[in-house]
C-alpha cells in the first residue's frame, strides 16, 4: 500500500472505528436513541446523515479558501440545511411511512454536531477528496452505531428483524426496548462492551511490553 493509499485508508477508518461518533465521541445521541426502535429506521437515518455529511463536507472544503472566517459557521449551516432539505424531500418521495416514522429527526440533521463538527474540524482545513472520504467514514461509523442499537431493540422489543418474525407465537416482547429507556439501556450495554474491548487491548499491549522488557 503506497503512502497516499495508506493516508486515504486512515482518513476513512478514523470515523468508522477509532473516532466512531456513537461509541467513542458519543455524538448525535438524539437520533441514536429516538429512531433506533427498528433496523429500517436506523439504517434510513444513518444513510441520510451520511449523504448529508459527504455532500456538505465536500462543498465546505471547496469553499474553504473563499469563505470569510467571521461567517464560516453560518455558511456551514446554510450548506448543511440545503442538503438536509434535499434528503428530506427525497425520503418523502420514496416512502411517506418511513418519513412519518423518522419524524422531525430528518430536519434535525441540520443541527447534528457530527456534521457541523466535521465541517469545522476537518473539511474546512483539507482538500475535497480527503474531506469527503473522512465524512464517509464518519457516516458509516454513525450508521453502524445506529444499526447496533436498532438490531438489539427490534429483536428484543418486537421479536422481528427487518420486520420478519424471528420467534414463535409464544415470544413475549420486551416492551421497554421500544420505549426511550430501552435506548439508554442498549446504548449503555454497547458502551460497556467497547470499553471492555479497549481495556483488554491495553492489557495485551502492556503484557507484550513487559515480555519484551524481560527478554531484552
Amino acid at each position: 500500500m503506497n503512502p497516499s493509499a495508506a493516508d486515504t485508508w486512515d482518513e476513512f477508518m478514523e470515523g468508522v472505528w477509532r473516532q466512531n461518533p456513537t461509541f467513542v465521541m458519543i455524538l448525535g445521541m438524539c437520533p441514536t436513541l429516538a429512531v433506533t426502535v427498528s433496523v429500517v429506521n436506523a439504517l434510513s437515518m444513518g444513510i441520510s446523515t451520511m449523504l448529508v455529511l459527504i455532500a456538505s463536507c465536500g462543498l465546505v472544503s471547496m469553499m474553504r479558501n473563499i469563505t470569510p472566517k467571521e461567517v464560516r459557521i453560518a455558511v456551514y449551516i446554510v450548506i448543511i440545511a440545503t442538503f438536509v432539505t434535499v434528503v428530506d424531500y427525497a425520503i418523502q418521495a420514496i416512502s411517506l411511512a418511513l418519513y412519518d416514522a423518522l419524524g422531525a429527526f430528518i430536519q434535525l440533521i441540520v443541527v447534528n454536531c457530527i456534521i457541523l463538527g466535521r465541517a469545522e474540524a476537518h473539511a474546512a482545513k483539507n482538500p475535497p477528496l480527503p474531506a469527503m472520504i473522512n465524512a464517509a467514514g464518519m457516516g458509516i461509523g454513525f450508521t453502524i452505531g445506529l444499526l447496533a442499537l436498532g438490531v438489539v431493540r427490534e429483536i428484543l422489543g418486537a421479536g422481528t428483524l427487518f420486520g420478519v418474525a424471528l420467534f414463535g407465537a409464544g415470544f413475549q416482547p420486551w416492551v421497554i426496548m421500544v420505549l426511550p429507556p430501552g435506548g439508554f439501556f442498549v446504548l449503555g450495554a454497547w458502551l460497556l462492551f467497547f470499553s471492555w474491548l479497549e481495556r483488554r487491548k491495553l492489557r495485551r499491549q502492556q503484557a507484550k511490553l513487559v515480555e519484551a522488557t524481560q527478554n531484552a
